[in-house]
């Protein structure tokens, strides 16, 4: 099959602009936001507005993912361990899984899918109706009073999520152990605490801020950018989506690297 150089060497060099460009796009935009956090007015309740959005909202589908995550993990780790005797270890596996690193990413890849595409959506309606326009045309700031809000509620309820859903999911595994594998309840909680340091925990609540961030900026970002009507608010909404994945998956690769080699 016959390959056009010229038109291959062009698309790789397209792709590689628009990585830069989102890139420093959102890298000037994470700067703007912060700039404009202390500025007043502080906007309370717009924080508050989307924090229910972004926390109260997303809990009852988080809670539901963590709780089966949780009860999945202990049958699959029952399957092996019971080979070996050692049933027990089903709860320290479960515990410290859950904190260190399911608990946090796919509480992480839920917002993102809920709130994360409602946030590209709702800024990309805006965009395409001249809303933000209008918004610079009475003198407001766009970043402070579309963008810090979402960032803020993003960063401090995604963490608060995480800790609900690390309980729920080891209530499931729980529930799994001491109905299904007749291991004492009393046991299982010795195991699970005994298990768990805070190390645990604060890694998987540092990894949850920053996945917060990206949610929010990139969600942000594409919204604030879209071009082309209704077509490219759905657009927006899947790259947002997409890339949200992508950064969050890469983000916590590196953090635990990070964690493991520094912070043993």
């Amino acid at each position: 099959m016959f390959i056009n150089r010229k038109s291959f060497y062009i698309a790789i060099g397209e792709k590689i602009v628009n990585f830069i460009d989102f890139f420093g796009g959102l890298f000037s935009l994470s700067i703007q936001t912060i700039i404009q956090i202390p500025a007043r007015p502080f906007g309370a309740r717009r924080i508050f507005e989307q924090a229910k959005k972004v926390g109260v909202d997303s809990l009852p589908i988080v809670l539901l993912v963590q709780f089966f995550i949780g009860m999945i993990m202990a049958l699959q780790t029952a399957y092996i361990m019971q080979k070996m005797s050692s049933e027990i270890y089903i709860a320290s596996i479960v515990a410290v899984s859950l904190t260190r690193e399911l608990g946090p990413v796919i509480t992480a890849l839920i917002v993102a899918g809920r709130s994360g595409a409602g946030i590209t959506a709702e800024l990309g309606t805006m965009s395409v109706t001249e809303q933000v326009d209008a918004l610079v045309t009475l003198g407001s700031n766009p970043i402070k009073y579309l963008v810090v809000p979402r960032y803020l509620s993003m960063t401090f309820m995604l963490p608060i999520l995480t800790i609900f859903a690390n309980a729920v999911g080891i209530y499931g595994g729980y529930l799994i152990c001491v109905y299904r594998l007749s291991i004492r309840s009393s046991m299982y909680l010795n195991m699970t605490f005994q298990s768990l340091v805070y190390k645990d925990l604060y890694t998987g609540l540092i990894k949850t801020l920053f996945f917060g961030m990206i949610i929010a900026l990139v969600a942000c970002y594409e919204g604030l950018n879209v071009r082309g009507g209704a077509e490219g608010v759905g657009k927006a909404t899947t790259k947002s989506v997409v890339n949200t994945f992508i950064l969050i998956i890469v983000a916590d690769c590196f953090f635990t690297a990070l964690f493991y080699f520094f912070w043993v």
